[in-house]
C-alpha cells in the first residue's frame, strides 16, 4: 500500500520583495481549517520561493528574509497548524532559479556557449537559471539545514532541477579535467547529464543525512527516460501537469503512463488556476478540476492541486470551495484506487529514450499520437524504456522514429518467436543508422524514402474494416519497402500524377491518385505489422480518421481479445486496475471533452452524461459481483464468450466500478 495521502495541495508562494505586509492577515487557525474543511491531507509550504526570499526565521541567511514578511514564524507556524490536525506538511524550497542569488552571484549563472544567461538582465522574470555545479551548491545545503533546524520536515520538494547546456566557468573547468571538449555541444550535453545526476545524489545523500525519513522529489515539470539514473535519488515521483497551462491536455495521458512503471509511488499535478501558476483570482471550472482529478485516480497517482497563497496570508475561501467539492468525491473514492496497479495489454516503447527529451514539451508527436490514438480505441497500455521487460506485454509498439540497436532487436525477436506481437511504423524499427531494418521479423526490406508524397493508402480486407475502399490520402511523406518473402501486403500504396512542385502542380494542393499501385503500404508477417507512413506523427498534426481506423484494425488482429472495451464514443476514456490484496479489480470510465473555446486552452465547462454504457472485460479471474462504486449498487454481468459483460446505466464525468473476485 502507498504512504502518499491521495488529496494534496501545492502552496505557491512566490511572493516579490516589493510588495508590502507579506501575511500580514495570516491566521494559522483560520488557515488551517480552511484546508481542513476542504478534505485536504497534504499541504507543501514554502520555505525559499523563486524570487530567492525565505518565509521563516532563518538564522544562517537573515538577509534573505522577505524584508517586508511581518510574521518571521509564517512556515513555522504553517506545520505546527497542519501537524495538529494531522495534515502532512511537506517543504518547498526552488533550485534553480533564485532572483536574489541571480543578482548577489551573476557569476553562478547558467551560460550558454556563447556566454549568455538564460534570462535577460530587463526581463520581467526570475527565470535566471543557476548552475548547481557553482558554488551555489553549498549555499544550497546550508539552507536546506537551516529549514531542518527550524521545522519539521515531512518531505522536500526541490524545485526546477532540469538539464541545461552550461558553459559557466565551473562546468568548463570540470569538462577540462575530464578531457572533455567543451566547445562541442554534444559532449557538453552529455556532461550535463553526468553532472545533474551527480547533484541530486550529493544533494539527497546531504539530505538523508540530516533526516533518512524524509521524502524527497527534485521537479523538473516533466518524467522521462532520463529520469531513470537518478531515481534512487526520489521517494516518490510528481507529475506536475496543468493542462490548462503550458502542457496541454495531450502531457499528462504520456506522462502517467511512463512514470507509473518506474516503480515509484506517483502523485498527479493540476492547478486549480484558470489558465497557468500565479493566475491570481481565477478559477478552473470545476468540470475540469474534476476531469483531471478523477483521470489522475484512473491512472494509479495521488492528486495535487496547485493554488498560491495572497501575499496578505489569506487563503481563498473561494477557492477552497472549488477544491472541497472535489477532494469530498475522492476521499469517497480513494478507498477503490489505493495500491492499485494497472492491468494492460500494450506497451509503447518511448522514443524519448533516444531524443533525450527533459521538457514536457519535447514529448515526440509520435508519442503523442500513438497515446491518442490507444486512449481513444479503449486500449489499455503503458509507456515503457529498454529498460523494462517485455515478456508481461500482448502487444509491443514501435512508433514512428523508434530506433533497434543490436541488443533491442535480439530482445524484440525473442519477445515475438515466444508469441509477442509488434506494431511498427515508418522508421520504428530502423538501426540507428538509419540505413536498413534492425531484423527481418517486420517483414520489409528498405528501399529509401518514399518516391512520392502525398501518396495514396487503398485499405482492403480486415485492415479495411470500417473504411471505403479507395484510396485515403497519406500526407506525411514514408518510407519505400520491399515485402520480404512469406510477408502479406495488406495494403497497397497508390502513387499521384507528380509531386508538387513550381513546373508540376495540380489544384490547390496534391495531384490526385494515378490509380496505381507503387509500393507496400502495410504489411503483414507473422506476429508483426509494419506501417510504412509516420501514422502516429500524422494523427498529431491534422488526425485523419482513416489513420486511427487503420491502427486499431491492425491492433483488433494482432489483439482480438484485449483486457476492456467499451461501447461509448471515442470521448470515453477507459482503464482497469487491480487491488490485488482486496481481490478485486476497478474500471474506471470518465466522460468530459475538453473545448477548443478560445486560442490559447482548451475549456471544460459541460459534463455530458452518457446511458446505457456497455462494458465487456477479459481477465484471469472468476467475478462473484459487480458494482457501481462508491454508490455501492450491484449491476448485473453475465459471461459471455469467456467475458465478463455488463452495461453501467449513466456515466456522468466519472464512474468506478468494483469487480469482486470470487
Amino acid at each position: 500500500m502507498g504512504h502518499l495521502p491521495f488529496r494534496q495541495i501545492h502552496l505557491d508562494f512566490h511572493t516579490s520583495g516589493k510588495i508590502p505586509g507579506i501575511a500580514s492577515q495570516f491566521d494559522a487557525k483560520a488557515f488551517a481549517d480552511m484546508l481542513e474543511s476542504a478534505r485536504v491531507n497534504s499541504v507543501c509550504c514554502f520555505s525559499r520561493c523563486h524570487h530567492g526570499l525565505m518565509y521563516f526565521n532563518s538564522t544562517v541567511h537573515p538577509e534573505r528574509i522577505h524584508p517586508n514578511l511581518t510574521n518571521p514564524n509564517l512556515l513555522v507556524e504553517q506545520v505546527k497548524e497542519l501537524h495538529e490536525r494531522g495534515i502532512r506538511a511537506n517543504i518547498y524550497t526552488t533550485i534553480q532559479w533564485d532572483e536574489f542569488t541571480s543578482k548577489q552571484h551573476p557569476e553562478w549563472l547558467i551560460v550558454d556557449s556563447e556566454g549568455k544567461p538564460t534570462a535577460g538582465l530587463y526581463d520581467a522574470t526570475f527565470r535566471h537559471s543557476l548552475c548547481v555545479n557553482s558554488p551555489y551548491r553549498d549555499f544550497l545545503k546550508d539552507h536546506l539545514a537551516d529549514v531542518f533546524n527550524h521545522v519539521p520536515v515531512d518531505g522536500l520538494f526541490l524545485d526546477i532541477v532540469g538539464l541545461n547546456d552550461c558553459s559557466c566557468r565551473w562546468c568548463r573547468a570540470d569538462m577540462e579535467k575530464q578531457g572533455l571538449d567543451a566547445s562541442d555541444p554534444e559532449q557538453r550535453i552529455n556532461f550535463a547529464v553526468e553532472m545533474i545526476n551527480e547533484f541530486k545524489h550529493d544533494l539527497s545523500a546531504f539530505i538523508r543525512e540530516l533526516d533518512p525519513d524524509c521524502e524527497i522529489f527534485y521537479n523538473a515539470g516533466h518524467i522521462a527516460p532520463s529520469s531513470r539514473s537518478s531515481l534512487d535519488c526520489y521517494n516518490h515521483l510528481e507529475a506536475e501537469s496543468l493542462p490548462s497551462g503550458e502542457w496541454g491536455y495531450d502531457h499528462f495521458p504520456v506522462v502517467v503512463r511512463y512514470a507509473r512503471t518506474l516503480g515509484k509511488e506517483l502523485l498527479g499535478m493540476t492547478g486549480k488556476f484558470h489558465t497557468s501558476w500565479a493566475d491570481f483570482h481565477s478559477f478552473k471550472n470545476q468540470a475540469s478540476l474534476e476531469y483531471e482529478i478523477f483521470h489522475m485516480l484512473a491512472m494509479n497517482t495521488k492528486c495535487s492541486i496547485g493554488d498560491q497563497l495572497h501575499p496578505n496570508g489569506l487563503i481563498s475561501p473561494e477557492t477552497y470551495e472549488l477544491i472541497g467539492n472535489v477532494y469530498s468525491q475522492v476521499e469517497q473514492k480513494e478507498a477503490w484506487c489505493e495500491g492499485a496497479k494497472a492491468i494492460t495489454d500494450i506497451a509503447v516503447l518511448n522514443p524519448e529514450e533516444f531524443n533525450l527529451a527533459t521538457r514536457f514539451d519535447d514529448q515526440p508527436d509520435s508519442l503523442r499520437g500513438v497515446t491518442k490514438i490507444l486512449v481513444e480505441g479503449g486500449q489499455q497500455f503503458d509507456i515503457i524504456d529498454t529498460q523494462s521487460e517485455l515478456e508481461s506485454y500482448k502487444l509491443i509498439i514501435l512508433p514512428d522514429d523508434l530506433p533497434l540497436d543490436e541488443t533491442l532487436a535480439k530482445r524484440l525477436e525473442n519477445y515475438c518467436n515466444n508469441g509477442g506481437k509488434i506494431l511498427a511504423s515508418y522508421k520504428g524499427g530502423l538501426t540507428p543508422a538509419g540505413d536498413q531494418f534492425a531484423s527481418d521479423i517486420f517483414g520489409v526490406k528498405l528501399i529509401g524514402d518514399a518516391p512520392y508524397s502525398p501518396d495514396f493508402l487503398k485499405p482492403e480486407g480486415y485492415i479495411g474494416q470500417g473504411l471505403r475502399q479507395t484510396e485515403h490520402v497519406m500526407y506525411q511523406k514514408g518510407l519505400q519497402v520491399e515485402a520480404l518473402s512469406g510477408s502479406e501486403v495488406l495494403c497497397d500504396t497508390y502513387t499521384p500524377y507528380f509531386n508538387r512542385t513550381w513546373e508540376h502542380f495540380c489544384s490547390h494542393m496534391h495531384a490526385p491518385s494515378t490509380g496505381e499501385a507503387g509500393y507496400p503500404g502495410i504489411v503483414k508477417n507473422n506476429n508483426v505489422i509494419y506501417f510504412m507512413h509516420p501514422v502516429f506523427g500524422q494523427y498529431i498534426q491534422n488526425a485523419p480518421y482513416w489513420v486511427k481506423r487503420l491502427v486499431l484494425n491492425a491492433i483488433d488482429t494482432l489483439l482480438p481479445q484485449p483486457v476492456l472495451k467499451h461501447t461509448g464514443p471515442k470521448s470515453v476514456i477507459s482503464a482497469i486496475n487491480e487491488q490485488s490484496e482486496l481481490d478485486r479489480a476497478v474500471v474506471h470510465l470518465l466522460h468530459y471533452i475538453p473545448e477548443s473555446k478560445s486560442d490559447e486552452t482548451l475549456i471544460i465547462e459541460d459534463i455530458i452524461p452518457l446511458h446505457q454504457l456497455g462494458v465487456s472485460v477479459n481477465i484471469n479471474h472468476d467475478v462473484k459481483s459487480v458494482r457501481l462504486v462508491p454508490e455501492d449498487k450491484e449491476i448485473e454481468f453475465e459471461y459471455i464468450d469467456g467475458r465478463i459483460e455488463f452495461t453501467v446505466p449513466k456515466l456522468e464525468g466519472h464512474q468506478m466500478v468494483e469487480l469482486a473476485y470470487k
